[in-house]
């Protein structure tokens, strides 16, 4: 009784501080194509998420733990070794080892990793859509994540979108109205607008094709291996559920003589 007391009180004081806050804002249901238990990425979805990454996102955020040498992984983007290699040329590292151990900048190659961004203080986006799992739900409880399968990319694709074209200031930030939001104003302006890039596939590039698309790749930078853990957990399920059949047989042969037994009339 002393355990469910103090949790319906945590969850009370919680309850409540998201409210003064503003509220946990509204995150849409998207349909992302790797959700459910046998859900899998879009390949070409990711290619689409990671051009817009690179054409708008990454003026302001990193992904510093994501490797290049991913892209080209069997749980990648489908890219081969060179395509891989050649997006990363793109950027550049800072590398301790030249200028005589002084350190110097160089060519990202393979291996390396996304370099980190912090020339706006912008957070890094490698694990944003696990971060921000939590935000989908009344009150930050994540009810929605549970029942309806909303999590971290729902609430990216809705920031993105949920902007109202609303601003004030405040103490000398600017602040932006967006419906999703905790509170319901952010500082960070709104950067999509449609047609912000071109697809070669001929993908939509309206607003909320594009927000998608980037919150399904950043949400393949937080989990890349998602397929293979789901494929892990449903031969996992069939193992155990075969073993619990044979449990059930073996338990019912070894107890069938002393049930006969018990059920004999005595002479």
């Amino acid at each position: 009784m002393n355990i469910l007391t103090k949790a319906f009180a945590a969850l009370a004081i919680s309850t409540s501080a998201a409210l003064a806050a503003g509220g946990a804002g509204e995150v849409t249901d998207f349909d992302f194509p790797f959700e459910g238990p046998f859900g899998t990425y879009d390949q070409n979805q990711l290619q689409r998420g990671l051009k817009v990454y690179t054409e708008v996102c990454s003026a302001c955020h990193g992904l510093q733990y994501v490797a290049f040498r991913d892209l080209a992984a069997d749980h990648g983007l489908g890219y081969s070794r060179e395509q891989a290699t050649a997006y990363a040329e793109l950027y550049e590292i800072f590398d301790p080892s030249l200028n005589g151990g002084e350190g110097d900048f160089r060519a990202a190659s393979y291996p390396d990793k996304f370099p980190a961004n912090n020339a706006v203080g912008a957070p890094d986006l490698s694990l944003m859509a696990k971060a921000r799992a939590g935000f989908s739900g009344p009150y930050n409880l994540g009810i929605n994540q549970i029942v309806q399968g909303m999590g971290g990319p729902e609430y990216i694709a809705s920031l993105l979108t949920g902007y109202t074209g609303e601003e004030k200031e405040e103490a000398g930030t600017v602040l932006y109205e967006n419906l999703a939001f905790p509170g319901g104003w952010i500082s960070m302006a709104p950067v999509l607008y449609g047609d912000d890039v071109e697809f070669d596939d001929g993908a939509p590039t309206d607003m909320e094709a594009i927000a998608t698309d980037v919150a399904a790749f950043l949400m393949w930078t937080a989990e890349p291996k998602l397929a293979a853990r789901k494929q892990m957990g449903i031969v996992a399920i069939i193992m155990l559920a075969v073993l619990s059949v044979l449990l059930y047989l073996t338990n019912k042969r070894i107890w069938a003589p002393v049930k006969a037994r018990r059920t004999t009339p005595a002479e």
